[in-house]
């Protein structure tokens, strides 16, 4: 059996990593091949381009590099083709892999989209392009499933891979332990994006409510994981710029830990969110975009709510601040609101509990065996 898989972002690689396991479990000599990063190359995916070939965000940057995005799709649908794989599972990366989808489900190849676009959230007719896309949608959150079902597109809720890796009470003295921080005091993780355009955006804010923050609370300590090198250049010059005087716990990766290790989190909108909300941190959230994005992005978004953890549940359980809202003044302001307030962090955590007892489903395996079914459908 092959398995082609196509993921961008380090989101997208570790989906596919623990789908490929979960495949290989069931099928011990499927092959697999396509586009991830070091995880699924780990997993023995032969990688026709790498991950960070399809890492793009906002309207105004896709634009810019769209020659080269033809190009690689293009490139990728010829050998694609010529592969012939059983099924393609295309991950997350909607404006790239629904196209590639597509191409290849005209041409006989039963196709699978792992993660489901914002359709609900903005541009719904896109559900039309996914239906043409895809024979199936592995959706994440369970609202996704009830939303593709009303519109007669066959999808299945797999829940989150998240949700199934980290425990239900995390080890805060452990994380702690680990990152070198003090036992005792009141911690802040700060995560302002893992991509440039991101920390390019929120690095100065966030390190200016570390500096507001650190003049009316001097014994807070703060912890800053970063994604790689490059984020991590921009946010030490953010640092250098804004709260140069304050001492600043920065690490490579290491996100679960500094979360687990926090009291509360300032986090960049994304896949952090879920992870603070997994780990059951109070958190203040907060987006910029590039002006012209949101321009266009403020007109066609249709929910009132933009945090996952707000969207989970139905209700606003976060701060979340957009755009010129995202001030050190008013993030600071926020997350001493959390400090200040004990009896609102329970209920806060008892909430979150729900929502990961809810979104705790085996996702790998239960991506692993819908694939497997369109696959096998397809050749019936």
């Amino acid at each position: 059996m092959r398995v082609a898989l196509v993921a961008g972002e380090a989101s997208g690689d570790r989906l596919g990593a623990g789908l490929v396991r979960a495949l290989r479990e069931r099928v011990p000599q499927a092959r697999f091949l396509g586009v991830g990063g070091p995880l699924m190359a780990a997993e023995g995916v032969e990688l026709l381009a790498p991950a960070e070939a399809l890492s793009v965000m906002g309207l105004a940057e896709v634009l810019a590099h769209l020659p080269r995005l033809w190009r690689l799709r293009a490139r990728l649908r010829r050998a694609l083709l010529a592969a012939r794989p059983d099924v393609l599972v295309g991950i997350d990366s909607p404006d790239f892999n629904l196209g590639l989808e597509r191409a290849l489900r005209r041409a006989g190849v039963p196709t699978v989209h792992y993660v489901s676009p914002s359709v609900w959230a903005w541009r719904e007719g896109r559900v039309r392009t996914v239906a043409r896309a895809a024979d199936r949608v592995l959706t994440l959150f369970d609202f996704e499933e009830d939303f593709y079902r009303r519109h007669g597109v066959p999808a299945t809720f797999v829940g989150h891979p998240l949700a199934d890796l980290l425990p239900q009470t995390p080890d805060r003295a452990a994380a702690r332990a680990a990152l070198g921080l003090p036992a005792q005091g009141t911690v802040v993780a700060v995560l302002p994006g893992s991509r440039r355009g991101e920390v390019a955006r929120l690095g100065p804010p966030f390190a200016g409510t570390v500096a507001w923050l650190a003049a009316r609370r001097p014994a807070l300590r703060f912890v800053a994981p970063m994604a790689g090198e490059a984020v991590e250049a921009l946010w030490r010059t953010a640092l250098a710029r804004e709260a140069p005087q304050v001492p600043v716990t920065t690490v490579r990766g290491r996100a679960h830990e500094a979360l687990a290790a926090a009291d509360v989190a300032l986090v960049a909108s994304g896949t952090a969110t879920l992870e603070a909300l997994l780990l059951k941190r109070p958190m203040v959230v907060a987006y910029r975009l590039s002006p012209p994005t949101y321009a266009v992005l403020r007109r066609l978004v249709r929910v009132e709510r933009y945090a996952l953890p707000n969207l989970l549940a139905g209700a606003d359980l976060v701060p979340e601040l957009i755009q010129d809202a995202a001030t050190p003044e008013r993030l600071g302001a926020e997350v001493l609101g959390w400090l200040e307030a004990p009896e609102r962090r329970r209920r806060l955590e008892a909430a979150f509990g729900a929502i990961h007892h809810r979104l705790r489903r085996d996702a790998d395996r239960r991506a692993a065996e819908a694939v497997l079914e369109v696959a096998r459908r397809a050749r019936a």
